[in-house]
């Protein structure tokens, strides 16, 4: 069957996506994997860009090799996160551009090649692969996919023998749920994040029957409750700009998901405003560690 397909959420004034696409981000927790398409069985593709080079030119490869030759291939994104260089990106793939530039966005349309070049290559680049320094799975695009989060490790040094059941918040590829897990009192653990290949990489990452990962927004997610604590480094960007009401979602949702006395242990850069929301939901919010630019708080339901 021919379908039309969908990379994340292109801004409505600037193309307009498919109605009956089928959506292929990895962002959106529910989407299809664009990695086990049956290649040549889209008509059409509208492509939001990620902003990372490696992570770009695999999902440009991967919608390419879905797409039927001569299929109608439209990729976008804001020039200073990727657009600048997308049009020589696509012609290196063999593709004919047809470009445009509105509201800082540069728009490439072409048609797919009967035979697009470089498409193993950028795959295999884009690809999960072990890394040595984080001991873990990993794959570009999934955040501090190639270096351990300087934050997330000042949490991880900082953190006391858990217990009882709890969650991660924002699990990425399972560093931090790796080291709650150390806890034999720990008896279950929620992993969440909102990156399925985060999840995927988690998987491989963490083998121990108490860990459950959830591809999910943490923000929506609906069975969390009576926890005995919570760890997390929220996220503060939303497409490359800064969200405080992200990390500040992530609380309210932490909160409603403890007990009473269970507690959070939150890792945020130094200059967020999170004091007021985590003293306006905890009983207790103690700042246990500030160094290199980080806060940690322990903060008590």
């Amino acid at each position: 069957m021919i379908s039309t397909g969908v990379y994340g959420t292109p801004p409505a004034e600037l193309i307009e996506a498919p109605p009956d696409g089928i959506q292929f981000s990895p962002l959106i927790p529910g989407s299809r994997k664009l990695e086990d398409q049956t290649e040549g069985s889209l008509r059409e593709m509208v492509l939001l860009a990620p902003p990372g080079t490696v992570e770009r030119r695999y999902a440009v490869a991967l919608a390419l090799q879905a797409l039927a030759p001569g299929g109608i291939f439209t990729a976008l994104a804001p020039k200073d996160k990727g657009g600048s260089r997308l049009a020589k990106e696509l012609k290196s793939f063999g593709c004919e551009i047809r470009e445009t530039s509105r509201r800082h966005y540069r728009i490439c349309s072409a048609t797919r090649p009967v035979h697009p070049a470089g498409i193993r290559e950028a795959v295999a680049e884009g690809a999960p692969r072990f890394h040595e320094e984080l001991r873990a799975w990993t794959q570009p695009g999934v955040f501090s996919w190639n270096r351990l989060d300087p934050g997330s490790a000042l949490l991880q040094g900082s953190l006391p023998t858990l217990s009882g059941r709890g969650a991660d918040f924002g699990c990425g590829v399972g560093i931090l749920s790796r080291t709650v897990l150390l806890s034999p009192r720990v008896t279950h653990l929620v992993m969440l994040d909102l990156d399925r290949r985060a999840t995927e990489m988690a998987a491989r990452n963490i083998e121990d029957s108490r860990a459950e990962i959830r591809w999910a927004d943490v923000r929506a997610e609906g069975r969390l409750g009576g926890l005995d604590f919570v760890v997390m480094n929220p996220p503060f960007h939303d497409g490359g700009a800064e969200d405080q009401s992200l990390g500040q979602a992530f609380i309210r949702k932490a909160a409603e998901a403890l007990r009473p006395g269970g507690v959070l242990w939150l890792v945020a850069n130094r200059h967020l405003p999170y004091e007021g929301v985590l003293k306006s939901l905890f009983k207790r919010v103690a700042p246990h560690l500030e160094a290199d630019g980080y806060k940690i708080y322990e903060a008590q339901r």
